[in-house]
């Protein structure tokens, strides 16, 4: 249905140019402040994207994006304690 995705965070030093970022896959947010762009490109195809980006001029850092892996199924395996404080 959906392709996988893979999310990056580039740390960039020209914001006006990291629009450009569009044609290596879809920019979801630019923070003018801290200067980065979260970023998710089709994941069969990460790798060569981000070593084409790696090489422009005004990208000082790129960090993969980990949320994908991160557990967000939760259990409750321990009893709630909150109707011990009611009054």
């Amino acid at each position: 249905m959906f392709a996988e995705r893979t999310g990056y965070i580039i740390w960039v030093s020209d914001l006006k140019a990291a629009r450009n970022l569009e044609k290596y896959g879809t920019v979801h947010y630019i923070s003018r402040r801290m200067h980065y762009v979260v970023m998710y490109v089709n994941a069969d195809r990460a790798e060569e994207a981000m070593k084409n980006v790696r090489r422009l001029a005004f990208v000082k850092r790129i960090e993969r994006s980990y949320r994908n892996e991160i557990k967000t199924e939760y259990s409750k395996d321990i009893p709630d304690k909150t109707r011990f404080y009611s009054i």
